[in-house]
């Protein structure tokens, strides 16, 4: 099965795809590997415009959404 989410709001949209590219890429440009990546929380808040992540429940951070 594929799925693919949008989240929609106020005009805009962002699929998580693109969303987890930009957290996969934070976490290796931090010195750590993909295939380290056991676990990861995606948080999406469109009233803040910013997406919130936990990998592995110790590494954290938040992007902005495009």
């Amino acid at each position: 099965m594929k799925t693919i989410l949008y989240v929609e709001y106020q005009g805009r949209q962002v699929e998580d795809k693109a969303l987890i590219s930009q957290i996969k890429n934070i976490w290796v440009e931090s010195g750590n590997k993909i295939k380290d990546i056991k676990d990861l929380k995606l948080y999406i808040k469109p009233e803040e415009n910013a997406a919130y992540y936990v990998i592995n429940d110790d590494f954290t951070g938040s992007i902005q959404l495009d």
